[in-house]
């Protein structure tokens, strides 16, 4: 997985960088293709935020994380939002590929024979 970081109103330091490299290295394991992910790690008056852009194939994830008490909680909290959403959109497509329109099963219309409508 290609991370690029970026840094707004925070200085860089190697522990943060190291900590978001090995989160998200966990997550790309679940995706089948390499990914591009951009992570923005930002203070705003007293809350650490957390932003990430990630593009495997097809999927694209875009997800938001604030926290009061320290970046390292944001960023963990961060990435197990991405990796629901990681297994959420798999499930989706295996579904879809599996033929599984549960939809069109529970929205079955019943349609009354001709010879019984009047006209």
């Amino acid at each position: 997985m290609q991370i690029s970081l970026n840094f707004k109103n925070i200085d860089s330091s190697d522990s943060l960088k190291n900590h978001v490299q090995e989160k998200f290295d966990k997550l790309d394991k679940m995706l089948d293709n390499s990914a591009d992910a951009h992570v923005v790690l930002s203070v705003e008056k007293l809350c650490n935020i957390v932003e990430i852009n990630l593009k495997c194939n097809k999927m694209k994830i875009y997800a938001k994380e604030e926290s009061d008490n320290n970046m390292y909680a944001a960023i963990d909290t961060l990435s197990d939002k991405v990796k629901l959403q990681i297994k959420k959109n798999r499930e989706k497509q295996r579904r879809h590929l599996a033929g599984d329109k549960q939809s069109i099963r529970t929205n079955d219309i019943e349609l009354e024979p001709l010879d019984s409508i009047d006209g």
